[in-house]
């Protein structure tokens, strides 16, 4: 009669955890009383090969609401690096008392393949029946994700709604102070620039050409000691985010919506619209510009004289459409950027399309 092999043996480590630190100085306390249980049970189920690992994971005085818990951050390490197979606690809650933070240590656990005992609550997910159980708990707390997450839309959208700054890379022009936009004069003078120079100059590449020769930035970002690190020069596109922004009118957008914000506007109403007209009249041509369906070496091409990537463009004549292939670095920051010219698109994809078929043919 030939003998069944041995099960494979399973390294278990007991965690243990109590909230307050009160009765930890005593000689057995609940965490000697929840480790005595959880061995106990290890050693019960020897016959499967369960083996109870030396380290101790105990935290005494940490609430189970987070998992920002020194012996807890220490079992994860030991799980990700491989040293655990079976974690053992005195009840569920030991572990976490957020079904959130419980499926993300669940999922971690099975990117492991780490199995999760609760001794008194007959809860294992080395089981069907407990890995089971494990999916619903995963699916509440997916749902619990969902509404978190759809409670803070709703909350942005109130507050964008009431006018209220809600966070997000601060504007040029502006402060926060207290949870709120507040003016810097010296930026303010700048955006008021931006504006001016974007009528004056017939448009974004033109401003920018002219803020930058005129010394100007985009907004600084803090650096080292607290002292602000000056922006880069201006662009094209970082003009037209400026002209752009309802914030510099005083106003707050929520997608589509647009309302009264609390915050002090730096360009008057007229102002605005004079730069949104042009923007309108503007849009249509940029919108058939960027057409790279027909361009088939979109992605594939860099500039021989600065080496940015090549962006497809197109233009009408005559009722004619034109492709071409432009610098990226000059289109954005015109001539002085890069000298290079654009390149016919028919042009390059005919040279391409012969290299190609010339190769096709060498090698048959």
């Amino acid at each position: 009669m030939t003998r069944a092999a041995a099960p494979a043996p399973k390294r278990c480590a007991v965690y243990t955890r109590k909230s307050t630190a009160a009765g930890l100085e005593r000689e057995f306390s609940s965490l000697d009383a929840q480790r005595e249980a959880c061995e106990a049970y290890v050693r019960a189920r020897a016959a499967d090969g369960w083996r109870l690992l030396p380290d101790r994971y105990d935290d005494g005085g940490f609430t189970g609401a987070n998992l920002e818990r020194p012996a807890f951050q220490r079992l994860l390490e030991d799980v990700d690096a491989g040293r655990i197979d079976l974690v053992v606690v005195y009840k569920v809650d030991r572990l976490s008392r957020s079904l959130l933070d419980f499926a993300k240590v669940m999922e971690r656990f099975q990117r492991a393949s780490v199995a999760f005992v609760s001794v008194t609550q007959n809860f294992s997910t080395d089981g069907a029946m407990g890995r089971l159980t494990l999916n619903i708990l995963m699916s509440f707390a997916e749902f619990e994700r969902e509404m978190i997450a759809e409670r803070t839309r709703d909350k942005i959208a109130a507050s964008r709604r009431k006018g209220k700054w809600t966070g997000g890379a601060v504007p040029l022009g502006y402060d926060v102070v207290g949870g709120k936009l507040v003016v810097n004069e010296l930026e303010a003078v700048v955006v008021r620039e931006v504006f001016a120079l974007y009528h004056d100059e017939g448009g974004a590449l033109g401003a920018a050409q002219a803020l930058n020769a005129r010394g100007r930035r985009t907004k600084g970002r803090p650096g080292e000691g607290g002292l602000r690190r000056p922006g880069p020069p201006w662009t094209k596109d970082a003009v037209l985010r400026v002209v752009r922004n309802p914030v510099y009118v005083g106003q707050v957008s929520y997608g589509q919506e647009r309302h009264p914000g609390e915050h002090a506007p730096l360009v008057d109403a007229a102002t605005f619209a004079r730069a949104a007209a042009r923007l309108a009249k503007a849009r249509p041509a940029a919108r058939g510009a960027p057409r790279s369906d027909d361009h088939w070496l979109a992605g594939l091409l860099r500039c021989g004289a600065c080496d940015a990537a090549l962006t497809p463009v197109s233009a009408r004549k005559g009722g004619r459409r034109y492709r071409y292939y432009r610098c990226s670095r000059r289109d954005k920051g015109g001539r002085a950027a890069c000298a290079a010219r654009a390149a016919p698109a028919a042009a390059l994809e005919g040279f391409v399309r012969e290299r190609l078929r010339a190769f096709a043919l060498d090698g048959a």
